[in-house]
């Protein structure tokens, strides 16, 4: 038996998940196409949101996600291959989740870090989540913040939860892209601006910025994020090992703040639309539940004014 099948099988059930399409809901939300002018990149810096149905009308304020994207990817994939907005109007309308913010931001390349090109995660929180909670009515603390994505982004959320435990209550990562030592030579990483260093990968950087380097000083301090795993496990890139790996070392560290799932599939939308809601479901249930504000006023910029 190969390292992946011992491993998959000695901490981790396989869980199989079949969907078919979500059925449209009445209560819908809405998505907006925004950008920042960031200093940082010197550009405009692009995202969408969406906002649950009733955000418009009233004052609450509302947890918020922020769901990255893969190495190639941009602020629309999640919308347009993920699908996400009919799993979030759907999972607000049966209850299963309360009426949530979701932030998807575009940075293609740069895998969520300040590595050898731009300053990718820089912006992302001293640009972005500023931006978000100046603009929007979304907690602006920990407990009502989330990080989530896939591959790239999935990686991200990892790096994030063990770098910066003070910023966000729960990650979700989706066929987190954690390859150790090193990525495999069919990865985007080895091509990746991010971790280019005279036309080829810096391994050390990989290594400096990867999870076990990270790891010894997230447990050394005293806050611990819910993490929500998942890989397919036909994936090409022998994800669900790596993320096996992790999930063992998250196990003897804080077993009762551990999610792992292992479901049918490659390194595909598919798996990443099926299981967004089983992600969400368990990040949300851990997070702070909307606040309501007082009735509102004349409508505003966003909708209701609030005062």
């Amino acid at each position: 038996m190969t390292r992946f099948g011992t491993l998959i099988r000695a901490v981790c059930t396989l869980f199989i998940i079949v969907a078919g399409p979500v059925p449209a809901v009445e209560a819908a939300g809405t998505v907006q196409e925004l950008s920042l002018p960031s200093r940082v990149l010197d550009r405009d810096y692009r995202y969408t949101i969406y906002l649950p149905d009733g955000y418009a009308e009233g004052c609450s304020t509302y947890p918020v996600v922020y769901l990255l994207h893969g190495s190639s990817g941009n602020e629309r994939d999640w919308l347009d291959k993920g699908d996400v907005k009919p799993v979030l109007d759907q999972l607000i309308a049966e209850k299963r989740i309360p009426p949530t913010v979701v932030v998807m931001p575009g940075h293609r390349g740069m895998w969520w870090v300040d590595g050898d090109g731009e300053k990718s995660e820089t912006v992302l929180l001293t640009e972005l989540l500023p931006d978000v909670e100046h603009r929007f009515r979304v907690y602006a603390e920990r407990d009502g913040r989330a990080f989530g994505g896939l591959s790239a982004g999935g990686y991200a959320t990892i790096r994030l939860a063990f770098t910066r435990p003070e910023l966000f209550a729960v990650g979700l990562a989706l066929s987190p892209a954690i390859y150790g030592p090193l990525p495999p030579p069919n990865s985007a990483a080895m091509k990746d601006p991010a971790f280019l260093k005279n036309g080829a990968l810096d391994a050390d950087l990989w290594i400096r910025l990867n999870w076990p380097s990270l790891f010894d000083a997230y447990r050394a301090q005293p806050l611990r994020v819910p993490l929500y795993l998942n890989a397919g496990d036909r994936d090409r890139f022998e994800i669900a090992y790596h993320t096996a790996v992790l999930h063992r070392e998250l196990m003897r560290l804080q077993p009762e703040a551990t999610e792992f799932r292992v479901v049918q599939g490659d390194h595909e939308w598919r798996i990443w639309h099926e299981t967004i809601g089983d992600a969400l479901i368990y990040g949300l249930a851990r997070m702070k539940a909307p606040r309501p504000g007082p009735a509102p006023a004349a409508a505003g910029k966003d909708g209701a004014s609030c005062g």
